[in-house]
C-alpha cells in the first residue's frame, strides 16, 4: 500500500538560514508519527509546509497523489488535513460547541445564496453538522461544558476543545503540534490514551510534534528527529532514542 504521506526533499529557506534542508519522510495510513527534535530543529515548519503556510523552495510533498505544494492554503481542510496549534487558537467568547463547529466549516456544502436565505437544505445541513460536533464533543469529555465560553475553562479542557474542533473538519490526516505543552503528568496520559482511541475508532492518521518524549516513544509508531533543518534520524521509537545522533542532539557531545 502507498503511504498516505510521502515528504521528499523538502526545503525552506528564509534569506540566508535554511531552515529545513532536503527532509523527507513518509507516512503510512492510520500510523502516528512523532517528529521531534531541539527547539528551532524546523518541525513546525514541516506543519507549516503541509498546511501551505510556507512556501517550499524545494521538494514535494505527496499526499494520496496530490502535490500539496501545489495546493491553495485554502483547499488543505478540504482535503481531509486538520491541525491544532502549539498556542491555542480558539474563539475565548464563543461556547465550546460553536468554536467546534469552526472546524466543521470545511464540510458544509452550502453557497452563499443559499446560507442567506436559510433554504431547507442549508438548515438541515446546520443540523447535521451541529448532531457531529456534538458526537465529538461527547467523545471527549466535553458535553458538559459545550455552551460553556471558552474563556476560563482549565488548560487541558481547552486542549481537547481545539482537538475537537479540528477532529469536526472529519480529517484523514491530523497534524498536531505540541499537544502535550501545558499539561500536568496525569493530563498526558489522559491525552495519550484519547489519541489512541481517536485513532483507531476514526480511523485518523496522525503527525505529532512533541517535546515531551515519554509521551512520543509511548505512543508513535515512528518517530523522525531533525537538528538544525536536517533529519538525523527515522525509525521506531526505540532505534530513534538509542540513535548516537539523536542523544548528541539532546544531551551533547559528551553523551
Amino acid at each position: 500500500m502507498a503511504p498516505l504521506l510521502k515528504v521528499s526533499d523538502l526545503t525552506v529557506r528564509f534569506g540566508g538560514i535554511t531552515a529545513l534542508d532536503h527532509v523527507g519522510f513518509t507516512v503510512e495510513t492510520g500510523r502516528m508519527v512523532g517528529l521531534i527534535g531541539p527547539n528551532g530543529a524546523g518541525k513546525t515548519t514541516v506543519f507549516n509546509c503541509l498546511t501551505r503556510r510556507y512556501d517550499a523552495d524545494e521538494g514535494t510533498v505527496d499526499y494520496v497523489g496530490t502535490d500539496l505544494l501545489s495546493v491553495p492554503p485554502h483547499a488543505i481542510a478540504a482535503l481531509g488535513i486538520a491541525r491544532t496549534f502549539q498556542n491555542l487558537g480558539l474563539f475565548p467568547g464563543m461556547s465550546v460547541r460553536d468554536n467546534v463547529l469552526v472546524g466543521a466549516h470545511s464540510r458544509a456544502r452550502a453557497g452563499f445564496g443559499s446560507a442567506a436565505l436559510r433554504l431547507p437544505a442549508v438548515r438541515r445541513e446546520e443540523a447535521r453538522l451541529r448532531d457531529a460536533a456534538d458526537e465529538i464533543l461527547e467523545r471527549l469529555g466535553l458535553t458538559d461544558v459545550a455552551d460553556h465560553p471558552a474563556v476560563g475553562l482549565p488548560f487541558g479542557t481547552l486542549k481537547r476543545i481545539e482537538l475537537a474542533r479540528a477532529l469536526a473538519a472529519g480529517p484523514r490526516l491530523l497534524l498536531l503540534d505540541e499537544p502535550c505543552n501545558g499539561l500536568s503528568h496525569g493530563e498526558v496520559g489522559e491525552f495519550a490514551d484519547l489519541l489512541r482511541a481517536i485513532r483507531a475508532d476514526l480511523e485518523v492518521t496522525m503527525i505529532v510534534v512533541e517535546h515531551h518524549m515519554g509521551f512520543v516513544m509511548s505512543t508513535c509508531d515512528r518517530v523522525v528527529c531533525l537538528e538544525f533543518g536536517r533529519k538525523i534520524a527515522d525509525g521506531t521509537p526505540d532505534e530513534v532514542q538509542n540513535d548516537p545522533a539523536v542523544l548528541r542532539a539532546y544531551l551533547g557531545t559528551a553523551a
